[in-house]
């Protein structure tokens, strides 16, 4: 009976997302006469000779394939047409795919030869799949949270737009002031999410209160650090095709993943408080603010080990690779890992903080004995 209530209450919502995702589809398999770039249609897919075998220096083994590829032009000038692909591609597959019969792809330099139309290949149209996977988030932050879960996605939509902004803003100004931007951001960030999902409520502005301290104080802690070592071990030139002075991206970079990762602890830590003072009105602001530090010893190691994994699986791919092509572990670290290491250390030094902070301002603001 609970289920069919929940069906019955609901299936205005479940009709009009699945026509959203089934139109959203359609658009996308179709929507080729809206690109610049021309894409084509795979029709026949045939592998040509036998596999070659390569290996570099480091005895790294790989197999090269070719491919003589068919497709049907789907929009400009050539729409309709056939064109003649070649494909080479290996098992490894760092910098190339194997294409099969019904992919589509963009292609460059199309050029006509009598007859026949050439071209190259630059690579897959993936935007049904990007439609597919965020219609598939959507659908379930709406069907399973409803109204908390259109917030939280609002969040997001707002806090990407913001992003964007702040971007275009610091090209603008060639990044001479990108500090100042991102720590604005990053409160703007902070406040905008947590208003949203929250509301303007006391919960909200315990959350904004510990995140915004905590973030900026733990920043402020690994600039201390980073003086007193004078940043040895930290490797700016590690950081891939940056066009700005390194150090102020590094710190930027780390304000923000620092404050994803106080955030969520100070989240889960006023919203512990606010149900023990729901469940037991008279509670003491001593009680609430011991209540917090013990969520906060509880869910500070596994957020700490989160943020560890996230880093890990980062920058796995790379350092692998980094280790396959004769480099030592040290060498590796420095250049692919160190960098990484200190912002998760950062974040652990902002999770630390926030423990009492975010239990002193939930004490201070439901701490009081109901009459």
């Amino acid at each position: 009976m609970l289920k069919l209530s929940w069906l019955r209450s609901r299936r205005w919502l479940l009709v009009g997302l699945l026509i959203f995702g089934l139109i959203s589809v359609a658009f996308t398999m179709n929507n080729q006469r809206f690109y610049q770039r021309p894409i084509a249609r795979v029709v026949k897919a045939t592998s040509v000779g036998h596999p070659r075998r390569v290996s570099d220096q480091f005895q790294n083994i790989d197999h090269q394939y070719d491919q003589q590829i068919t497709a049907v032009m789907m929009n400009g000038r050539y729409r309709g047409k056939r064109v003649q692909l070649s494909n080479t591609y290996s098992d490894s597959r760092p910098m190339d795919q194997r294409y099969r019969v019904g992919n589509q792809v963009f292609l460059s330099q199309v050029r006509r030869h009598g007859k026949q139309l050439t071209a190259n290949i630059t690579g897959y149209k993936r935007d049904t799949v990007l439609v597919i996977v965020a219609w598939l988030v959507i659908f379930l932050l709406l069907v399973t949270m409803e109204k908390a879960g259109a917030w939280a996605l609002t969040s997001v939509v707002v806090n990407a737009l913001l992003f964007i902004l702040a971007v275009e803003f610091d090209l603008h100004n060639n990044g001479e002031h990108i500090m100042a931007i991102f720590s604005v951001l990053t409160i703007i960030f902070a406040f905008v999410s947590l208003l949203l999902v929250l509301g303007p409520n006391k919960k909200m502005l315990a959350t904004f209160s510990a995140t915004v301290i905590g973030t900026f104080a733990a920043l402020g802690v690994s600039l201390l650090v980073f003086s007193w070592t004078h940043e040895r071990g930290i490797y700016y030139e590690s950081m891939q095709y940056v066009t700005q002075v390194p150090r102020p991206l590094f710190l930027a970079e780390t304000l923000l993943g620092s404050l994803g990762a106080v955030m969520d602890e100070s989240s889960d830590i006023i919203a512990t408080l606010f149900e023990l003072k729901q469940l037991e009105p008279t509670v003491t602001p001593r009680q609430l603010f011991m209540s917090g530090r013990n969520v906060g010893k509880s869910i500070m190691g596994p957020l700490i080990n989160v943020l560890f994994l996230i880093f890990m699986a980062d920058t796995f791919t790379s350092s692998l690779l980094y280790i396959k092509n004769g480099n030592s572990w040290g060498y590796t670290f420095a250049m692919n890992m160190s960098l990484g290491t200190v912002q998760s250390l950062v974040s652990g030094i902002g999770i630390v903080l926030a423990v009492p902070l975010v239990s002193a301002f939930g004490a201070m603001l439901l701490g009081r004995r109901a009459k």
